[in-house]
Formats: C-alpha cells, sequence, structure tokens
C-alpha cells in the first residue's frame, strides 16, 4: 500500500477576504458560507478533501476583528487564533486589492506561530497591473517569513492546483483522519443552519447584517427518506423581525425557498423545511445564548 499523508491546514485572514470561497472551491462543493458581507463565517469549519493516498483537512476560520467588543466578536476571534495551534500549515489569505488595519493585525498572529505559512494573494482576477504584486509580495515577506507564495482568484478557480500541489509537498506523512468519502466533520444539523443563515445575509445583508442567528429545533428524517427541518432565527429587535418575514411573509417564504433547494443538493434527499422567527433581545452579546448556537466567547481557558 502506498504510504498516506495527512495534514491540518489552517486558512485564515481578515473578514471577507475569501476564505470561504476558497474552502469551497477546494472541497469541490459548498461547505461555508459566502456573501459579500463581511463576518459570514461565524465558526470553525473543518473540511476534508482526500484524493487517493493525500488527505487535506482545512480549517476555515472566522475573519479576525480589530477592537470589536460584542461576546460574539470575542467568540470568533478566539474561534480563529485557536484555529493556528496544532495545525501542519497555514494558508495567510489577503487581497491585493485592498489592505486594511485587520490584514495587519492577521500578519502579526500568523507571524508569531510556528507553523509553515504560505502568503496567498487572492483576487488575482481584479488586479489589472501584475507588475505592481512584486512589491506588494516583498514588502510583506519582509514583516513574515513564507514558505510559499501563491496568487490565486479563489473566486474564478485560478491558481488552486498550484496551491494543492504546495499542500501535497508538505503535509506530513501520516494515516488518513477522515473515511475517503467525508468531506467535513460538522453535522447536517450545523450545516442547515448556516444555509439558512447564508440566506438571510445574500436577501437583507443591508438591512439585517449580522443580526440574525440561525437554530435547528428538529431534524428528522421520515419512512420515505425526506428530511423534515424546523429552523429558529433569532433577531434581535421586533422591527427585524418585521423585515425578516417581509409583506404577507413572502420575504421568509423566500429565504426558505433558497435555503431549502441548497439542503436538497447538500443531504442529496427531498427537504421540508419550516422556518420561525423570534426575538431574542441582546443575543449577539449574551455569552451564554452563543454557546448554545455554536460559539464560545469565553473558552476553557
Amino acid at each position: 500500500m502506498a504510504d498516506t499523508r495527512c495534514g491540518v491546514i489552517a486558512i485564515v485572514g481578515r473578514p471577507n477576504v475569501g476564505k470561504s470561497t476558497l474552502l469551497n472551491h477546494l472541497l469541490g462543493q459548498k461547505l461555508s458560507i459566502t456573501s459579500r458581507k463581511p463576518q459570514t463565517t461565524r465558526n470553525q469549519v473543518l473540511g476534508v478533501r482526500t484524493d487517493d493516498a493525500m488527505q487535506y483537512i482545512f480549517v476555515d476560520t472566522p475573519g479576525l476583528h480589530l477592537g470589536q467588543s460584542k461576546a460574539i466578536n470575542q467568540a470568533m476571534n478566539k474561534a480563529a487564533s485557536s484555529a493556528l495551534s496544532g495545525v501542519d500549515l497555514v494558508l495567510f489569505l489577503c487581497d491585493r486589492t485592498k489592505w486594511t488595519e485587520e490584514d495587519d493585525f492577521v500578519l502579526k498572529l500568523v507571524a508569531q506561530q510556528s507553523a509553515p505559512t504560505a502568503l496567498v494573494v487572492n483576487k488575482l482576477d481584479l488586479v489589472q497591473d501584475q507588475t505592481v504584486l512584486l512589491p506588494f509580495i516583498d514588502g510583506l515577506s519582509a514583516r513574515c517569513e513564507f514558505d510559499a507564495v501563491l496568487p490565486v482568484s479563489a473566486l474564478r478557480g485560478k491558481g488552486l492546483d498550484e496551491l494543492l500541489q504546495y499542500l501535497a509537498r508538505r503535509i506530513p506523512e501520516g494515516p488518513h483522519l477522515f473515511p475517503e468519502d467525508q468531506i467535513t466533520d460538522r453535522s447536517q444539523r450545523f450545516l442547515a443552519a448556516e444555509l439558512v443563515r447564508e440566506k438571510i445575509i445574500r436577501q437583507l445583508g443591508d438591512e439585517l447584517p449580522y443580526a440574525a442567528a440561525v437554530e435547528i429545533e428538529s431534524f428528522s428524517e421520515d419512512e420515505r427518506g425526506v428530511l423534515h427541518i424546523h429552523a429558529l432565527i433569532l433577531v434581535e429587535r421586533d422591527g427585524q423581525k418585521k423585515i425578516l418575514i417581509g409583506e404577507s411573509g413572502e420575504r421568509l417564504k423566500s429565504i426558505g425557498t433558497a435555503a431549502r433547494k441548497d439542503m436538497e443538493r447538500a443531504f442529496d434527499s427531498k427537504v421540508m423545511l419550516k422556518l420561525w422567527v423570534k426575538v431574542k433581545s441582546g443575543w449577539s452579546d449574551d455569552a451564554r445564548a452563543l454557546k448554545t448556537l455554536g460559539l464560545d466567547p469565553l473558552g476553557d481557558e
């Protein structure tokens, strides 16, 4: 039997730099939710890709935030920071078209950890003048010792073959940790909640950017193989509930239809989805409430 290789790879970067899009392309299917709004990813997501003797285990992290005091942002920063401990490789993703203080913050964090780090320069398709890349890369390389520099377009799928070739060279020998047909350690309940939340952000991002959370109250399969999923959407104010439901319930119906279609593709099964909306004031700054949604701002220090 051929020697097997298996490595844990953390994908880190500021919010909305393309981490979830990159992971979804590397896995060949949607696992992390994406939108144009920052802060879309709230939990670490473990994605697994197995190519014959190679197994790549990806940790997709929330984008790291500066100066955010809400419990939800503290929890997201903790999740992103903890993703760097115990990994074999780090992919530091940045956007050549935009550099911010948050990029500086993540770069400093990356420079302090010991795992080999590759600089992944995303959104290459938006860079008109490629000659500007070299000074940009040189400037970052002076601040952190990168193991490799890999230009990509996560959205277009460009440069991903070269990225995978790099990972194949660098991940260590060892047994596979997951069956070859498994793509995540997350439950179907978690993925269902994420798909509902993605549709809320896509359809109401300007009006309800991050004011909604989704909790799956029940998830069952009947004798015909149909999945029955009941999801509770939490918002902080009555006005947000009205926006989410929409006139005559049309907005909530639209969100439910879009989420159900994605669930049927993801679970390869017919889905009956029911959505409810509940006002829970201050949920995003309530550590106990966040813990029930899978986020822990305090952690077990």
